[in-house]
Formats: structure tokens, C-alpha cells, sequence
């Protein structure tokens, strides 16, 4: 076997760690996380992000999720503008730079 050299394309055998987003707090769960108003986490998908705040963030986890996992229903995800429901829920794929924002649903009449 042969050393590598400038030219082989080495790239598949670098590990790539997820992307960095930021999770935006509104005011009503920033009490959940120590007043920050934004989060910034490693996450591949709304999912991963969710797992995290489990993690390092359980108070406001419990908050926008119920005991099953799922988001709970008076709160909408956005993925900067769109609404997860709108794309593939928790599994949407998050990139670099990404804003995932966490709200009250407003209903009234």
C-alpha cells in the first residue's frame, strides 16, 4: 500500500460533527433555562436538538414536550420561518446557522 499523497481524496475518512443552530427562548420558558433567550447547540435534525435540551436543559424540555417525547400541543416549532408541521416534524434536518424557534400558539376568537 502506498503513502497518500496531495492528490487522494481523503475527505470520506474525516468524521463531520453536526451543525451549530440556535434554538430560540421566548419569554414565557426562558425561566426553564436560566433567563437565556437563545440556545446554541449541535443538531442534526429538531429531533437531536429536542434530545439535547433534555439533556442540558430538562426544565424547559418538560416544558415543550410531554412524557411520550412529542412537542407539545399548544407549542409551534418553527425551523427559522416554516413550522416543522409543514416539513417532516421533529425529523426536519437542521444546517449551520439554522433557527429553531419555540412558540405559544395563539388561538382566540
Amino acid at each position: 500500500m502506498r503513502p497518500p499523497t496531495a492528490g487522494d481524496n481523503l475527505a470520506p475518512h474525516l468524521m463531520v460533527g453536526p451543525p451549530t443552530i440556535t434554538i430560540h427562548v421566548p419569554g414565557l420558558l426562558r425561566d426553564y433555562c436560566a433567563g437565556w433567550t437563545e440556545l446554541s447547540i449541535p443538531a442534526r435534525t429538531v429531533r437531536a436538538a429536542l434530545e439535547d435540551l433534555e439533556q442540558h436543559h430538562s426544565a424547559l424540555y418538560r416544558n415543550v414536550c410531554d412524557e411520550t417525547g412529542a412537542v407539545r400541543r399548544h407549542l409551534n416549532v418553527f425551523v427559522n420561518a416554516d413550522n416543522v408541521r409543514d416539513l417532516d416534524g421533529v425529523d426536519t434536518t437542521l444546517t449551520a446557522g439554522d433557527v429553531v424557534t419555540i412558540l405559544p400558539a395563539v388561538s382566540g376568537g
